[in-house]
Order: structure tokens, then sequence, then C-alpha cells
């Protein structure tokens, strides 16, 4: 039966309490991790956020009822309890901060009961996701996932008082808005009032802060909820946060600079680590040719080598196809790899042909010297030596290649890095390595839709003396945009928006669009453009890959209160759901079966 509280006041957490405090009487609440009774004496570790703390229920001290009650306490009851702070009195638990002291009770309120959970509430739970999902709220209960979403709110905090110190003002932008379809799918909710008319949940808040600078704010920033109907992967969610800021009268460099010592005071204060500044920079087609990514994980080597020049006259068809038809041959070398077992080797070459290649070429260079390759029939020997010349082979290490297009060669080769130096224990997850990538391509070909589009979005200011080639070479524009990078991962992109009208003009009309599908679009920000824009220039980071990489974790699941899974839907509510047919009429929604 639960009991009222009836005046009992809570002193303090669990671990907020040390040595220091032995003698005091404190009063604690919490959940009980779990009990053990002795006969004479009960033992209850109690949890709340802080920690866990061990209290002692003895018949002398707490009385006849209060001893009983200590002998009925399961997992997961929510109890008060008033009692002496004293020196453990059996063996020191190094695992624990309280593990010092424990407290004798003198009075026990059992709050509530609790069912036996559907699995431990503890660290590290070995339980499947989708079940901890289903009961997310006792989930959440586990000390990890709460250190997480601790971490969370702290890294919040740090962020919002350095950009209030940098003079930048919290504002916030619509959730409803207007549908711009450039991009990820819409996350669309019809209108009652508007029959037939639809808001959409928004992507990212670009439109709304430029409109911002337009209005002369010169500084903003907000943590904001977005929104992508897109594929989910471990560190994407259908609704997500973004750090979004945006400035005025600024260039790529005041940009990097903020967010530089910002990243710089984030991880010496949450994770005493000191950032080295100024943080690598990195050309975009710099990093494609070295790592086959754009978000290159600098902790280890495994760089790409372009022996496009060195086998153009072989004899190995695959290699000088490719190079005929305007592709590269390039490859990394897997030093210590040689003994690779070949079905290992088959592993990579189905890997390989899942990102889009017809194949991946191998040469093993043995101790001996000798070679083991896929392709030494198609080769002179001094061809080969040449080949393994190139890639810096030596005894012991394994040659791969790839032949294709340039993109193709780039995924194949840059996701083979990843998993080979994954498997081989060659990446430090102790690092941090911090990256720049500047200078992307403006637009980029899809194949979808048979045109060139916005690499980031139509706003992006490309380099002046690329402005020129925009209507007639649209992959020879360099964009003023950059991302930063952190151990392979995105953590954030921004740019230098156009400010200009002619160049916006030039833009839109590339991207295929007319002045009237423009105007339609985008007008409200095309015409605020008429009143006087400064130049301006913003980024965004993905606030929970962020708080995933500060919390060493590969699944930003971990560090959201209540996620989606890969389907989008949530197993504890049950969203999505159907809705009453009421509702549906009222939108003027007919549901097709």
């Amino acid at each position: 039966m639960a009991e009222p509280m009836r005046g009992m006041k809570r002193t303090c957490r669990c671990a907020e309490l040390s040595e220091e405090n032995i003698g005091e009487e404190v009063t604690v609440m919490g959940w009980v991790q779990k009990q053990r009774n002795m006969g004479n004496i009960v033992f209850a570790d109690l949890r709340d956020r802080s920690g866990i703390l061990q209290i002692i229920f003895e018949e002398d001290c707490t009385g006849s009822s209060g001893f009983e009650k200590a002998g009925k306490l399961r997992s997961e009851f929510v109890i008060a309890v008033k009692g002496i702070v004293e020196k453990r009195s059996g063996a020191v638990n190094k695992n624990l901060a309280t593990g010092t002291i424990e407290i004798r009770a003198k009075e026990l309120r059992i709050l509530s009961e609790a069912d036996t959970p559907p699995f431990p509430v503890e660290e590290n739970s070995r339980t499947k996701e989708d079940i901890r999902l289903k009961y997310r709220y006792l989930d959440l209960r586990r000390p990890d996932l709460q250190r997480n979403l601790m971490m969370r709110s702290r890294i919040a905090g740090i962020i919002r008082q350095f950009l209030a110190d940098e003079g930048f003002i919290e504002i916030e932008t619509p959730v409803l808005t207007k549908s711009t379809p450039e991009g990820a799918r819409d996350y669309l909710v019809p209108s009652r009032v508007h029959p037939g008319s639809f808001y959409a949940l928004p992507q990212s808040p670009q439109l709304f802060k430029q409109l911002l600078m337009c209005a002369g704010y010169d500084r903003y920033f907000q943590i904001v909820k977005c929104f992508r109907d897109e594929d989910l992967r471990a560190d994407r969610q259908p609704e997500f946060t973004q750090v979004d800021m945006e400035l005025s009268f600024v260039d790529e460099e005041d940009v990097m600079d903020v967010n530089e010592r910002l990243l710089k005071k984030l991880f010496k204060e949450v994770l005493d680590i000191d950032v080295e500044l100024p943080i690598q920079r990195m050309t975009w087609q710099e990093a494609m040719d070295r790592f086959g990514s754009d978000k290159p994980d600098l902790r280890f080597g495994m760089e790409l080598k372009d022996v496009s020049e060195v086998v153009k006259n072989c004899g190995f068809q695959v290699f000088t196809a490719a190079l005929g038809a305007g592709g590269s041959v390039r490859g990394i070398n897997a030093e210590g790899q040689a003994a690779m077992p070949r079905k290992k080797i088959d592993a990579l070459v189905k890997m390989a042909k899942d990102f889009g290649a017809k194949g991946l070429a191998y040469l093993a260079v043995n101790e001996d010297g000798t070679y083991k390759c896929s392709f030494e029939k198609f080769m002179q020997e001094d061809e080969l030596k040449a080949l393994v010349a190139a890639m810096d082979g030596k005894p012991g290490d394994l040659l791969l290649f790839a032949a294709d297009r340039d993109k193709v060669v780039y995924d194949v080769l840059g996701n083979l890095r990843i998993e080979i130096a994954a498997k081989a224990g060659l990446i430090d997850k102790d690092v941090y390595k911090f990256l720049w990538v500047t200078e992307f391509p403006e637009f980029e070909y899809s194949e979808e839709e048979g045109r060139y589009v916005a690499k980031h979005h139509p706003f992006t200011m490309p380099f002046e003396e690329d402005i020129k080639y925009i209507g007639s070479e649209p992959e020879k524009v360099r964009a003023r945009a950059y991302d930063i990078v952190l151990n392979g991962i995105e953590l954030g992109g921004g740019s230098v928006r156009i400010h200009q009208d002619d160049v916006q003009e030039t833009m839109l009309k590339a991207l295929g669009f007319t002045e009237e599908r423009a105007h339609e679009q985008f007008g409200f920000l095309l015409d605020a453009f008429r009143y006087g824009v400064p130049p301006h220039a913003g980024l965004a980071y993905g606030f929970d890959r962020l708080v995933m990489l500060m919390a060493g974790l590969d699944n930003i699941r971990d560090v959201i209160a209540f996620p989606k899974v890969k389907d989008a839907s949530c197993p504890m509510t049950g969203a999505p759901d159907i809705v009453e047919e009421g509702q549906l009429e009222e939108l003027g929604i007919q549901v097709c079966e």
C-alpha cells in the first residue's frame, strides 16, 4: 500500500553524500535497486539519478513495523528513508561513489509499489533494444542512459551560455511552415481551416534564419527540433535536434573561428580534452582523393592512391576500360593483411559490389616477396612490380583496387577503408580528430531526376571566380560551404549565403526554377532581399550526433529520451497510429485501403 510523504522532505540525492556527512541525519528518496533480507537485518540499494546508496534496516532503529516493511521491499519500489549517515560496516564497494558509507534507517515510507519489471533496470543492459524501447520509461532509469541525458543537458547549457557571451540572440522559428520540396521529403500537416492545404514541419530553420539576418538581428541561434521523412540509420532520426546559428557581416573565417572556440570549450569542460586550434582544413576534392569520403576519419592512414597512370597501358581490361570511359583506378594498402583468408576477401568483394562496383581486384604481397593476385595473368611482372611500388607495398601487405567512375571508386574504397580499419583494430576510440572540409561542389548530378541539383541548398554562395560556370559547366562551380567532421562523422555544416539578387537568380535558373516557381516556393525570402540584405553565413550542428560522439557511443538513440526506431515508429506509444474517422472528416481526408 503506497504511503503519502506527509511532510517528509528530501534533503539530498543519494550520491551527493560522502564520508564528510557521517553522523548527519538525512532523508533520501528513490527506487530500490535490490534488497537482501538477512533475517535480523535488511540491506537495500537505493537508486536515484545521482547514483546508488546502501541503506541498512534493523528493528532496533526502524521499529517492528518499519522493519517489516523493509522486508517487503522489491526492485523498483519507490521509497523515502530518513536515517543517519555512517561509515560502511561491511566491505567497501569501490564501484560506487558512496561505497564507503551507508544510511542506518530510522524511518521508511513506501511511496509506490512496483510490478516486477520486464527486464532488469541495470547499467549496460543486455536486453534487446526493441523490448527496452517498448518500456522506455524503465530503460531511462538505467544509470548509463541517465548519464547520457544529463551530459546532453550540460552540453546544451554550455552552448547556450557560450553563444550568448558571443553576442548571439536565441530566437525561436516556426514549426508549422511552408513545404519546400528541394532536399529530403517533408513531413506534412493538413490544415483544418484551409481545406486541401498543408503545413510542413521544418527540415531546418534555413529560410527563417536568413530572414532574421535581413531583419537586423546580426547573430541568431537556437537549439531546435527538425524533421525529415527519410530512411533511418544509427545516426539518424525522423525528428532530430540542431544547434542552428547565423551571423551577419561575416565570411567563412568568422564562422569557423567562433565554432572552433565553441568546440574547444565544450570538449574541455565536459571531457577535459584539449582541442588543438586551428582545426585542420581540407578541400572536398582532397578529402575525396585521399580518403574516398567528404567526412574522412583521420585517426588512421590507409589513404587512397591513384594508380591510373601506372596501369593505363597494362593488359588488364578491367583497368583500361574504366580509364577509357573517363574513370580512374585507385587502391588502398591494407598493411599487414596479406594473410587475410579468402573468405574475408570475398566478403570485401561483395561489399564493393554493394557500393556499385562490378568487382574488386586484389594483390597480396607474400612475406617471400611473391604475389597472390586476382589479375596476375593479365599483367607483366614489371607492371605488377610498378603497381606494388606505386602503392608503397611491402611483404605482408594486401592491396585492393577499384576501377570505375570516380564516384563509385570513392564510395567503394572509402567504405572498405573504414571496414578494414575497424576489423583490424586500427581505430583508437580515445582519439578525437576534427576536420573542416571546404570548397564543396555547388551542384551534384541527380541520376534520378536527370539534372543538376544543389549539393547543399539553393542559397549557398559560389566562389566568385566560378559564377561564370553556373550556366555552362556546373560541375566546375565550387561552393563557399564547409562541414565540421569528427572521427569520420559529419557534426555540422554551413555556408556563406547568396545575398546578391543577380547571383540568386542565376542559381535558381540553373536548378531548373522558373521565375514563377521560384517565387511560389521562396517568394517571401526573395521579396525580403529587395529591402536590403547583409552578407551573412551560418552553420548547424546535428546536436544528437555531437552528444553521441562526446558520450563515446555509436547510436543516437542512446542520447535521445524517446527515440524512434528504423521504420520511424515509437514502440512505446505505438505512433504513428490510426485516428478517429471524425478527425479525418474535419480535415477532408479519406484514407485509401
